[in-house]
C-alpha cells in the first residue's frame, strides 16, 4: 500500500517528504500540497534541500512542479528531477507542490522546507511583486527592489540614452517587457517568462520556446540524445528534444521523421522576424493572416495590401459574429457549434467579473482538427491577447480530456482561431465569477472530498464555522483559527451522484445554522453547493458564486483512480505483489482492472491493452492482447468486461517475451453509466473506429509491470517479432 502523501500546511514554517522517504517512494505517485499562509502580505519560501528522483533533461518521468498559487493552474515557478535542489519564493499567499512519479524506476525522492516570510527572492519571478520588495522594472524608480533584482531582472531593463542610468522603459509596444512568447525574442527573459538556454534549467520557458529558440540558443548540458524523438502522431507539437511544428523548418530543428509525417499537414511559416505575407499568401501565420478573409476578420498581417490583394480569393459567403465582451456568468461557443466551425476563423471572447472577483472557464466540449499550429485555443490571464498566457489547448486527445482555467484578476481573454484547411465540430465552454482564493477551495478525487473554508469569509457573511454541516447534519468539519475543513469519503456525508452528458458529478451542501453572535446577515440562511466534477486528467479547484446573493457554488474537478494488478488464479482472490513478477513460458496469467473504489453505479469496460519492453513506449516495439474491445491475442480470454466496476481477464505468457528482458503491461479502459445502455461499455468489440454519436464516458490508462521470465535465456533472434506473432492470429469476436 502506498504511503499516503500531499495536504494543506498552513503553520508558519515546517516541512515535508516524498511517500517512504527515506525509503523509495513508490509507481505512480500523485502528490499536491498545498501551503499558504495565513497574511496577505506575507509569502512562501519553499527550499528543497536534497533531491534524488530519476533523471530526465525535461523531467518527463518523476518530477516536482512549483506553482505560484493555490493550484496546478497557476504560473509553473520550476520542474525539479534527478538531483537539482533549488529555492522558491511564491508572490502571494500560497504555493502548490505536486510530485508525481511513473511505472518505471523509483528512487529516495526528496526532503523539503518551507516557511513564511516578508520579501523574497528575483529568481522566477522577474515581473512580479513578491512580498513588500519587487522583481518589476519599475522598482528602479520606487526604491523597493528585491536584493537580488540587478542579478536576476537587470535583462529586463534598458539604458536611458540621456543619463546613461539605468531606468525602467516606457510601456510602449515597441520596447514592452510584458511578452510571453519566444517570437523573434530568442535569448532574452521576458517579465512573464524567458527565452534563453537557462530556462530549462529554471523552469521558466515560454510556452513556445522549443519551437523557436531551442537551436538558436545553448542547451543545457543533458545525457539526453536531441532530436530522438518522433513524429508518428505529434504533428504540431515539440517532442523529446525536437519539432513537428512547421516552424522546425526555419529553425533547423525537425524530427528525423518529420517530413515523413508532418510535411503536408502544417503550414509554412514565415521567415522574416516579423510576420510576413512575402510568400505567404493565403495562409494563416498564428499571429496575423495573408488570407484574404483577414479583411474581413481583421487581423491581417502588416504588408497584406502589398502581397496578396490580388493573389488571393475573397472569402465566400458569411459567418455568424463570434467573440464579444461578456460579463459575470455564461457560455462560449465556435461558430456554428455543434456543427462544424469554418475555415480562417478568427474569435475573440472578453470575459470579466465584479471587481476583486476572478474567472473560472471550463471546456465542456473539444473537438477540433489533429494539428495544434491550425486550429486552437489560446486563454489569456488578463484583459487582452497581449496578457499572460494561461494555456493553448488543441485536440489532440479527441476531447477526452477537457481544461479549465482560473484567472488571477476579474478578466480572462479567449482567443479561437482556425486555418484554411480541414475543420471540426469545435468546442463549447461555460465560466463563471470565482471568489478569491482565500475564501474557499474544493479537492476532489474517486476516493475522498476535501472542502476548505476561510473563517475570515463565514465572519463576513455572519457565521463561523462551528455551526456548519453537510446534507448529513452528523458531517461537521474540523475548526482551527484560520480555516474550516470538511473532508470525508467522498460517497458519504449526503454525497449524490449525478451524470452530465455521461461524466460523473458528485454534489452536496454546506449549510449554516443561524449564528448566536447576534450580527444582522444579508441572507435568511446560509448555502454553499459543493460539485465534483470527474475528469480524466484535470485536477483544479474554484469557487464561484451564482446570482442569487449570499450563496454561492464550490466545484472542482477530479479524476478516477484505478489499479490493475496480476492474480495467482482465476479466483482472483491473492494478489501478485513481487517486483519484477517472474513467470514460466505459457503460464496462465491473471489481470484484475478496477476502480479504487468500487461504485455499481459505474461500469468498466477493458477497451485496449498492449505489452510492450519499454513501461514510456507502446507504439514502436509493441504487442496486442485486446484492441478496441477485440481479441487480438489467441490465448486472451475475458472473464468480465463493460458489466461491472472492474474487469477481469487472462492470457498465456508468450514468446514475445523471451526477446526482451522485461515486459509492461498497458490497459486503457472506459468508465461508463452503468444505467447507459448506448454507452461504449455494452457495445464490445468495434472492428472500426468511427464516430462516436451517443454518450459520452471517461477513459483512464494504467500500466503494470514489468514481467520477466525465471531463466531468462539469451534472446532468440528467430523469435516471432510482432508482426509475425500477429499474423497468426484468428480474427476473432
Amino acid at each position: 500500500t502506498n504511503a499516503q502523501c500531499g495536504g494543506y500546511l498552513t503553520a508558519s514554517k515546517g516541512q515535508f517528504n516524498s511517500p517512504n522517504y527515506p525509503s523509495n517512494y513508490p509507481n505512480n505517485a500523485y502528490c499536491t500540497w498545498n501551503i499558504q499562509t495565513t497574511s496577505g502580505s506575507q509569502i512562501v519560501q519553499l527550499q528543497f534541500p536534497y533531491v534524488n528522483l530519476e533523471d530526465h533533461f525535461n523531467c518527463r518521468y518523476d518530477s516536482i512542479s512549483v506553482y505560484d498559487g493555490y493550484s496546478s493552474y497557476n504560473r509553473l515557478l520550476g520542474k525539479l528531477c534527478g538531483g537539482q535542489s533549488s529555492t522558491f519564493y511564491s508572490t502571494g499567499s500560497s504555493i502548490t507542490v505536486q510530485f508525481t512519479s511513473d511505472s518505471s524506476s523509483t528512487y529516495k525522492g526528496f526532503q523539503a522546507e518551507y516557511r513564511v516570510v516578508d520579501g523574497g527572492s528575483c529568481s522566477y519571478n522577474c515581473g512580479y511583486q513578491v512580498g513588500n520588495c519587487s522583481c518589476s522594472s519599475f522598482c528602479e524608480y520606487r526604491g523597493n527592489c528585491c536584493q537580488d533584482y540587478l542579478q536576476n531582472c537587470y535583462g529586463t531593463t534598458v539604458e536611458s540614452e540621456t543619463t546613461g542610468a539605468v531606468t525602467t522603459a516606457d510601456p510602449t509596444p515597441a520596447v514592452t517587457e510584458d511578452w510571453n512568447s519566444c517570437w523573434d525574442n530568442c535569448g532574452s527573459n521576458g517579465m512573464i517568462c524567458s527565452c534563453t538556454s537557462s530556462c530549462r534549467n529554471q523552469g521558466n520557458c515560454c510556452y513556445d520556446y522549443y519551437d523557436y529558440c531551442q537551436s538558436s540558443t545553448d542547451a543545457p548540458v543533458s545525457t539526453a540524445t536531441v532530436g530522438w524523438g518522433s513524429c508518428r502522431y505529434n504533428c504540431g507539437s515539440y517532442v523529446d528534444g525536437c519539432s513537428c511544428t512547421s516552424s522546425c523548418r526555419y529553425y533547423g530543428n525537425c524530427c528525423h521523421d518529420y517530413n515523413d509525417y508532418c510535411e503536408s499537414t502544417t503550414y509554412v511559416p514565415a521567415t522574416t522576424p516579423e510576420a510576413s505575407c512575402r510568400y505567404n499568401c493565403g495562409y494563416t501565420l498564428g499571429s496575423c493572416s495573408c488570407s484574404s478573409s483577414c479583411q474581413y476578420y481583421g487581423n491581417c498581417c502588416y504588408d497584406y495590401n502589398t502581397y496578396c490583394p490580388t493573389t488571393s480569393p475573397d472569402p465566400t459567403g458569411t459567418h455568424p459574429t463570434c467573440g464579444g465582451n461578456l460579463h459575470g456568468s455564461g457560455s462560449i461557443s465556435s461558430p456554428y457549434y455543434p456543427e462544424y466551425y469554418h475555415d480562417n476563423a478568427y474569435c475573440v471572447w472578453h470575459l470579466s467579473a465584479p471587481s476583486g472577483q476572478r474567472i473560472f472557464l471550463s471546456f465542456t466540449d473539444l473537438e477540433l482538427e489533429n494539428c495544434c499550429s491550425c486550429d486552437y485555443i489560446s486563454v489569456y490571464d488578463g484583459s487582452s491577447v497581449h496578457s499572460g498566457m494561461l494555456g493553448t489547448i488543441c485536440d489532440f486527445n479527441n476531447g477526452t480530456s477537457l481544461t479549465a482555467y482560473h484567472s488571477t484578476s476579474n478578466y480572462m481573454t479567449v482567443l479561437f482561431r482556425s486555418d484554411q484547411s480541414m475543420v471540426s465540430r469545435g468546442f463549447r465552454a461555460v465560466f463563471s465569477s470565482s471568489l478569491a482564493s482565500n475564501q474557499g477551495r474544493v479537492d476532489c478525487s474517486s476516493d475522498n472530498m476535501n472542502i476548505v473554508i476561510q473563517r475570515s469569509y463565514l465572519i463576513s457573511m455572519g457565521y463561523d464555522g462551528y455551526n456548519l454541516y453537510l446534507n448529513d447534519q452528523h458531517c461537521r468539519p474540523q475548526v482551527n483559527s484560520y480555516q474550516v475543513v470538511f473532508s470525508f469519503p467522498i460517497n458519504t456525508c449526503g454525497t449524490q451522484q449525478m451524470f452530465e452528458n455521461g461524466r460523473v458529478q458528485y454534489t452536496n451542501a454546506v449549510r449554516a445554522y443561524r449564528s448566536d453572535s447576534g450580527e444582522i446577515t444579508r441572507q435568511s440562511h446560509f448555502l454553499l453547493q459543493v460539485e465534483c466534477r470527474m475528469e480524466q486528467d484535470t485536477m483544479v479547484q474554484i469557487m464561484y458564486e451564482t446570482e442569487f446573493q449570499g450563496n454561492g457554488t464550490i466545484t472542482g474537478t477530479g479524476r478516477f483512480n484505478g489499479t490493475m494488478a496480476f492474480f495467482t488464479n482465476s479466483n482472483f482472490y491473492t494478489e501478485i505483489t513481487e517486483t519484477p513478477y517472474k513467470i514460466t513460458l505459457n503460464q496462465n496469467m491473471y489481470v484484475q482492472v478496477r476502480l479504487r473504489r468500487l461504485d455499481s453505479s459505474l461500469h468498466l469496460f477493458l477497451d485496449t491493452c498492449v505489452a510492450s519492453p519499454s513501461p514510456h513506449d507502446f507504439q514502436t516495439r509493441s504487442y496486442d492482447l485486446v484492441r478496441n474491445g477485440c481479441r487480438r491475442d489467441p490465448t486472451y480470454y475475458s472473464y468480465t468486461s463493460g458489466t461491472s466496476s472492474y474487469a477481469r481477464f487472462t492470457f498465456q505468457a508468450f514468446k514475445f517475451l523471451r526477446a526482451h528482458d522485461s515486459v509492461y503491461l498497458q490497459c486503457k479502459v472506459t468508465i461508463c453509466q452503468a444505467s447507459d445502455y448506448n454507452s461504449r461499455c455494452r457495445r464490445g468489440c468495434r472492428t472500426r473506429k468511427a464516430r462516436d454519436l451517443g454518450s459520452s464516458q471517461e477513459s483512464h490508462t494504467l500500466v503494470l509491470g514489468p514481467i520477466q521470465l525465471k531463466d531468462l535465456e539469451k534472446p532468440d533472434e528467430k523469435v516471432a517479432e510482432k508482426e509475425e506473432i500477429q499474423a497468426k492470429v484468428e480474427p476473432s469476436d
